[in-house]
């Protein structure tokens, strides 16, 4: 029989040599993972989430669907010991969009939260925004109100949503809309209050318009924004309220992501959508479940 000194020492080469597999592990999961821009569309039902990883693995959520279906995909996409999110984007607190957002931060350290501030009456709402204190009360989540000209650049993480253009980095977010600060603001239409962002990666950009209807896409082209993009994020789930024709037509992507419920009740999306983005590569969350999109800043892949 061993001594107890004998099984001790048997104990701790044990725990080393696991110790050195998941060090490994982890080290294959960083280089096989370091070169390239993911960006999740995530089925979530009727409604948004998309999850974004940088080569510097940095990740933004924007929304967070309609329930906890966010936190199986996050479960799935993230490494198990990784509980903390860079940055999550709300792009307007309604329920299919902010939901699942409350839910991640019970459960994961978000450093930043850009949101519009618009003010609404819901008891959903109200536990956003008591989310939102208790962040401020741990003084851990740092908020941001968005508004056109804020940049976000990578590589390095520069902390918050930095103000103004972006010097030349090779991978940024800019704010497109709203181009006025919302905060405290009742609105008729919260869709029409969504953020708009353009994440560039080099040569690869997406365009995410949240639920924006088809004046303030208008309003974008009037006002010269950059949207040309190779990836466009179909606004409104595919609704005949977003994606005008001239809007399209100026984004001009290669690639159109619609997310949808399956045999949702509103008819998304809409047949003059489908028409609108005729000639362009369209998925959807509905018929494809998540769909991925891969780049490594000179081209992409879908998967």
């Amino acid at each position: 029989m061993m001594n107890k000194d004998s099984k001790k020492i048997i104990l701790v080469i044990f725990g080393i040599l696991i110790g050195l597999n998941i060090l490994a592990w982890l080290a294959v999961y960083d280089l096989s993972k370091s070169q390239f821009l993911e960006v999740n569309f995530f089925d979530v039902g009727q409604g948004d989430s998309i999850f974004i990883e940088t080569p510097q693995r940095h990740q933004i959520l924007i929304d967070g669907g309609p329930d906890e279906t966010i936190l199986e995909k996050l479960g799935r996409e993230m490494p198990f010991w990784d509980r903390t999110i860079d940055l999550i984007i709300l792009t307007h607190p309604e329920h299919d969009h902010l939901a699942g957002l409350i839910e991640v931060l019970k459960r994961y350290k978000v450093e930043n939260i850009l949101w519009t501030g618009v003010s609404r009456t819901t008891s959903e709402y109200k536990e956003w925004q008591r989310a939102l204190q208790k962040e401020q009360d741990k003084e851990e989540a740092k908020i941001y109100i968005a508004k056109s000209g804020q940049t976000i650049i990578y590589p390095g993480w520069l902390p918050g949503v930095l103000p103004g253009s972006h010097p030349g980095g090779k991978l940024f977010l800019d704010t497109l809309y709203p181009f006025e600060n919302l905060e405290g603001q009742e609105v008729e239409n919260n869709n029409n209050t969504s953020i708009v962002t353009r994440l560039v990666f080099d040569k690869i950009s997406f365009l995410f318009t949240g639920d924006a209807y088809q004046s303030v896409e208008r309003k974008l082209i009037k006002r010269g924004a950059e949207i040309d993009s190779d990836v466009l994020k179909v606004g409104h789930h595919g609704s005949k309220t977003s994606s005008a024709k001239e809007f399209i037509e100026a984004v001009s992507p290669e690639t159109a992501v619609i997310q949808c419920g399956k045999n949702n009740s509103y008819g998304h999306p809409h047949p003059q959508t489908l028409e609108n983005l005729a000639g362009i590569q369209i998925f959807r969350t509905d018929l494809d479940g998540d769909i991925k999109i891969i780049s490594d800043g000179i081209s992409y892949q879908v998967k």
